[in-house]
């Protein structure tokens, strides 16, 4: 673990388990969230014995945080009962979320305080993903809850927040100290190779990924 104040990791812990709650809440079933658990605590066993900050490795042993959660949202999409699954998600629940994303931000920029991170990932620098976080709770109860926004529009939340997403993803990642860096070489982005800021990536990044994916899916096909 890195030496940094208490309230920074404890935060990082409270945005892996608003994501997780919600995402309970969401599909209301304990095997799957104990799945998702199961991989929380696997994750933060390994990123604690300092597995991730050996970065010379090829191929990169980070690929373990992202490969597992992306290959297992495409078979999701992919397969009929994947499908079935997805179906019977809560919009709702998977759109309260991404409220997890403002304290992933908070987390973020004081990895970045720490020089841990670089500015690039953070708000003051070219993320905006706060926004996503901040108006989550409009769109989950006056969109989705009252209906007093068009389906369309929270189709255009929904794209704008994963653009936003996918921003600070391919930057955070190309700034990473692996073979395949590209930017912010002289402050890379090695706060998330350890314990319990591996979980941005390895658990809330891929709980609102998919969160989008289903409600974009969803609201294309209504």
């Amino acid at each position: 673990m890195l030496n940094l104040p208490v309230y920074i990791p404890a935060l990082m812990l409270l945005a892996t388990a608003i994501a997780l709650y919600f995402f309970y809440e969401a599909v209301s079933n304990k095997k799957v969230t104990y799945a998702v658990i199961t991989w929380i605590v696997i994750q933060g066993i390994i990123a604690s014995t300092g597995f991730y900050t050996k970065t010379d490795t090829i191929p990169p042993r980070f690929v373990l945080v992202l490969l597992p959660p992306i290959v297992t949202i495409i078979l999701l999409f992919s397969l009929p009962k994947g499908r079935t699954f997805i179906n019977n998600l809560h919009s709702k629940n998977l759109t309260y979320l991404h409220t997890s994303r403002i304290f992933v931000e908070l987390v973020i920029w004081w990895l970045f305080l720490s020089k841990l991170a670089p500015e690039d990932i953070t708000f003051e620098g070219n993320n905006f993903d706060i926004l996503a976080g901040l108006t989550a709770p409009f769109i989950a109860y006056f969109g989705i809850h009252k209906k007093l926004i068009s389906n369309k529009l929270i189709l255009i939340w929904n794209v704008i927040c994963l653009g936003l997403l996918l921003n600070v993803v391919i930057t955070g990642v190309l700034s990473s100290p692996l073979p395949f860096q590209q930017f912010n070489f002289a402050q890379p982005n090695v706060g998330m190779l350890y314990f319990p800021y591996v979980f941005i990536p390895g658990v809330v990044v891929q709980l609102v990924l998919f969160s989008h994916l289903v409600e974009i899916r969803r609201l294309l096909r209504n």
